[in-house]
Parts: structure tokens; sequence; C-alpha cells
């Protein structure tokens, strides 16, 4: 029988066995807690990791192309039906949504009174030679702009609008002949709230009949609203640097602001727009009945208008004429630049409120002082010959001066003492010593502030001592009259102009070179015999020619010998120099002139017309002797 040995157990102590239990138990709930944060920090490093590339995704924004390179695939792309769309970047797909009203008001055609500022007919528009398919209007850049109102803070208009032109839709009116088809793509912002709408206005012009069903009467006009207009969000001048318009042949009009797209499709009421289609207007104006958009003072606003005329990289040639009768209260302040682009070329311009503002022409060309020429191509140059000139001379728009000699104090200056020009079938004519104004050979009163407008649009203003003159094309002089002096700003109203010819220059030639009549150039060195025989016995007007309805007195002559501001004697060239430089005058050439004036004259008043004058690109001054 075996025995069994027994061992006794050991009986711990209770304190022993209470920090043992406890122990068990923290060892387990510390590996029920790893085990959970183990489980916890393996689920949630992925949404960790998903929220940081979602956040990443956030923080990258698009770029200004990018963002335009989808809008402009977005404005190509087919709407899935006639309605109303919206995208927003990078949606690829248009979003239907319901379509809104247009508001019932019309967004009149020009008429009356051509302004200095731009609307109701003063504007630069891009003209092509082929059938558009589309145009678009944009801002290349908004500065010192804070706020603006038509009335109503925020209330304004961004129009592309056609040229007029003949369509078959006027069938119907008193005289098909007379009728004009006109058609406008609008994005309209209200104000004070609620919603824009992006729609198309038609128009047909000397309807004089009763409108069509469906049409409006304004006058003898007839307008009506695409029955589809696209509601946008009621935006803020703050946001204008973003919004374009777009407008195209198959009747459709979008607007974009910032990554917002909104489109809607029109009427085709005229299925021959595109026959028609050759000028393009675009700019921001009062929202509608002929009203203004006004800026606060120091605003400037560069537009750019490009136009899809299927003609790679020819830009759009430039036309001083507007078509919508609202306006703003910004000037055009610079000739316009043409962008070549393969798909856009543009006309892009300045307009603004800052500042001493000079009305542009597509081109400018000016005779100031005594006498100091910038012919259209930038190239200045002094002539002081006497007489009757030819400054411009065009097929439908010519511009004589009558030079009188500085003698006896100044023998070899000359300085204007009379303009005349013929637009169309007015020619006007103005004098000092003493100052009047002809029309047409008859003396005219023209009180301070007003106008007068012919029966070819030729319009007369006078603004203090200053008259401007200028046609329904755009060609334009602006006569400043100073008690002994003329200074005269030459504007055409459409470039190219090769044939426009004179002491003023051929703005389609060469920069730094004088054109004689018979089409032959003095290019640079020139000698001062070649300036004035045979440069100004060339562009002297001849008696059968003559502008001027009264014969003139002044003796026909040229200088001996060259004249500038370092021939001066010494204490009035000092004299001179200081008003000059108080004016601010930097560009050498300019001061060199501004000195020579201030010192003939003796008038501080000289100078003030260098501070509105652009630097030449070139200077010419004749030497009595070259070098072979």
């Amino acid at each position: 029988m075996t025995t069994q040995k027994h061992f006794p157990l050991t009986r711990p102590t209770p304190s022993n066995s209470r920090l043992n239990t406890c122990a068990v138990v923290v060892t387990l709930l510390l590996s029920v807690l790893m085990i959970g944060s183990t489980k916890a920090t393996a689920q949630t490093q992925p949404k960790a990791k998903a929220s940081q590339r979602t956040s990443s995704r956030t923080a990258v924004q698009p770029t200004v192309q990018q963002r335009e390179t989808w809008r402009k695939a977005m404005v190509k792309t087919e709407r899935p039906s006639k309605g109303c769309f919206t995208a927003t970047y990078p949606e690829r797909t248009w979003r239907v949504v319901p379509c809104g009203k247009a508001p019932q008001k019309p967004y009149p055609p020009r008429t009356g009174i051509r302004p200095q500022t731009v609307g109701n007919g003063t504007d630069f528009s891009g003209q092509v030679t082929a059938n558009p398919s589309a145009g678009e209007g944009s801002f290349d850049s908004v500065t010192g702009v804070t706020s603006e109102s038509d009335g109503t803070a925020n209330s304004f208009s961004l129009q592309l609008n056609t040229n007029f032109f003949s369509t078959v839709a006027c069938a119907g009116a008193s005289n098909p002949a007379a009728c004009l088809g006109w058609e406008q793509y609008i994005y309209e912002n209200p104000g004070g709230g609620g919603s824009g709408f992006a729609f198309i206005q038609y128009w047909m012009i000397n309807f004089n009949n009763p409108c069509p069903a469906g049409w409006n009467t304004f006058g003898g006009d007839c307008y009506t609203n695409s029955a589809n207009a696209s509601a946008v969000p009621a935006q803020t001048i703050a946001a204008l640097a973003t919004m374009k318009v777009d407008g195209d042949t198959t009747d459709s009009v979008s607007f974009s602001v910032g990554g917002n797209l909104f489109t809607a499709a029109g009427d085709n009421h005229f299925t021959d727009l595109a026959n028609g289609w050759r000028v393009s207007e675009f700019n921001i104006v009062g929202n509608g009945g002929g009203s203004q958009a006004n800026f606060n003072t120091g605003s400037t606003i560069v537009v750019r208008t490009a136009v899809n005329s299927g003609m790679p990289g020819t830009p759009p040639t430039c036309v001083q004429q507007g078509f919508t009768g609202e306006t703003n209260n910004l000037t055009l302040v610079t000739a316009p630049t043409m962008a070549p682009d393969v798909n856009w070329p543009s006309i892009i311009f300045t307009q603004s409120n800052n500042g001493p503002i000079t009305p542009a022409s597509c081109a400018t060309a000016d005779s100031i002082g005594d006498t100091h020429m910038t012919t259209f191509r930038g190239l200045l140059y002094d002539f002081q010959a006497s007489g009757d000139f030819v400054l411009v001379k065009a097929a439908d728009f010519q511009v004589q001066a009558r030079q009188a000699s500085g003698a006896p104090t100044w023998p070899n200056a000359a300085l204007n003492k009379a303009v005349a020009t013929q637009m169309g079938t007015t020619r006007v004519a103005l004098y000092i010593e003493p100052t009047r104004l002809m029309i047409d050979g008859q003396p005219k009163n023209l009180a301070d502030g007003s106008s007068i407008v012919q029966p070819d649009g030729v319009q007369i203003t006078r603004q203090g001592n200053t008259y401007t003159i200028s046609s329904q094309s755009g060609d334009s002089v602006r006569a400043e009259l100073n008690s002994s002096w003329i200074n005269l700003k030459v504007g055409l109203g459409h470039t190219p102009q090769p044939f426009a010819r004179g002491l003023l220059g051929n703005p389609g030639g060469d920069a730094q070179a004088l054109l004689l009549p018979n089409g032959n150039a003095l290019r640079m060195p020139v000698s001062f015999n070649d300036l004035y025989h045979p440069y100004a016995d060339g562009w002297r007007v001849q008696p059968n020619e003559s502008l001027f309805g009264e014969r003139t007195t002044i003796r026909a002559g040229i200088p001996e010998k060259p004249f500038f501001a370092n021939h001066l004697n010494p204490q009035d060239r000092s004299r001179a120099l200081a008003i000059c430089k108080a004016a601010k005058i930097k560009n050498q050439a300019l001061l060199d002139a501004c000195v020579l004036d201030t010192a003939v004259f003796k008038d501080e008043e000289a100078a003030r017309i260098f501070i509105r004058t652009a630097p030449p690109r070139f200077v010419i001054k004749p030497a009595l002797q070259l070098d072979r």
C-alpha cells in the first residue's frame, strides 16, 4: 500500500491576497485597454488619412488658367435641351435649373447727344470682316473700384452687343430697308438682393409699324426678351473682375462669375444674325432704361472684347462706336491694343475717372503749342511753318490747321490760330482773334456745356474753352482755345486707316518716318531743308481745297533755322524749366517742348497740355546740315 505524501498548503495573509488580486485585475484592464486602443487606432488611421486627403484637396484651389480652361470648354459644350443650365467648377456636365423671367424693361439703342463718358454711342468696339460665331466680354483688371450705383447700389448691366444690321425679320416694318436688327447678350444685376438674370434682348429699330405679337413698343422700335432667362444670385461690384459674358450665333447667352457658370437659350429671332454681326461692343453700364452706372472716383477698369470669327490670330480692328443707350461715368483714356489669339482675338482698352482725363480715340495725334506735332504713330517733331496745312486727309474725314509765325519776337516759331474740319457733309471751323465758331459757313453761338447735333450725326460740344467735333463713326477733333494759340487733338474713329495722310502722318505706316503726299517718306535723320521743302510745301492747302470759309491774311512762310528750348536765353529757359518741372513733366522730349512753349507764350497755362500728353515713341529734330 502506497503511502501518499501530503504537503501542507501555504495560506497567504489577507493583505497579500488583496494585493495579488488587484494586480491581476489591473493587468487584465490594461490588456483590454491596450487591445481596444489598438483596434481603435487601426480603425481611425484610414479615416484620418482620408480626412487629410480631403483637406489637402480642399486647400489646393484651381489656378485662374485652370478655371478659365474649364469655363471655355463648358461654354462650348452642347446644352442637353433648350432651357436654362448651370455648372460649378470642375463639373463637366450641365445641370438643368428652372428658368426665370427677364425684367420687362428696355435696354434701348443709342440716341441723341453722345457723352464724353462711356455709353450712348461712345465706346470702343471690335470689328471683324468674317462671320463671327461668338463674342465674349471680360475685364482684364479692376482697380480702385469700391462702389457702384445707378440709383441703387450694385445695380448695373453687363452688355455684349452686336452692331445694328439688316435682317429679314424687318419684313413687316413700314420701310424694311430702313429697319435694323440688334441683339444684346445681357447680365443684369438688380442691386438690393434678389436674383440677377442672364438673357437676350432683341430689337427691330425703325420698325414704325405695330409691333409683332410678343414684342414691346419703344418709340418707333420694337423689342422682346428671350423666353428663357437664367437666374443668378445677386452680385456685388467687388466680384466684377471675375465676371464674363458670352454670346453666340446659335443664340445662347452665358454668364460666369468666379467658378460658377449660368446659361440660357435664346429664341433665334434673327436667323441671319451671323451675316450681319461684324462689330462687338462690351461694357458695364446702367441697368436698363438709359441709366448710368456711377463708379466711385479713382476707378479704373480694363475691358477686353473678344470675337471668334474663324480667323485665328487676326485681331479685330478698332471702331470708336457704341450701340447701347446705357452709360457709365468713366472715360476712355487709352487707345485700344489689339491682341491676336488662336481662338479669341481681342480688343483691350482702359476706362477711368482717376486723375486728369483726356478722352482717347482708336488712334490720336496732336498739334500743340508752337507747334509740336505728334503723329498717329507716336513720332514727335516740331513744325514751325506758317500758312494753311493738311493735318489729316482721309476718305470721309479732313482736318486743316492755320499756323501763324511768332514774328517779330519769335520769328522761327509758329502757332495754331484756326482749325477747320470736314466730317460727312458738315464743315466746322474754329478761330481765335476773335474767337468764333462757324458751321457750314454760318456763325453759331454755343453755350458752355451745350452741344449741337447736325442731321448727318456730326456733333459739336463745348466744355469751357474746349470744343469737340465728332462724327457718328468716331472721328474727332478737340480744340482747346487759349489766349493766342490753339491746341489740337485729332482722333481716328477706325483703325487701321492706311490712307489717312497729312502732317499727322499715316497710322499704318513707318513710325519713324514722315510721309509726303506722293507717298515718299522722310526717314531719320531728316534735314531742315527736306522738312520745309518738299514736306511743308507738299502739305500746304491748295486754294481750291480750303475748308476755311474766309480768306486768310497770314503769310505763308518757313523758319530760317531750327528753334528748340536750348536756343532760349538762360533766364527765360530757367524760369520755364521750373514751371514745367513743377507740373511733373518727366519725359525729356515733352519737357523740352513744354519749356519752349512756356517761354514763348509767357503763360503757365502752356504747360498744362503736356500733363495730359502721352510720351512720344520717336523724336525727329531736323538738322541744318546732314553728313551724307
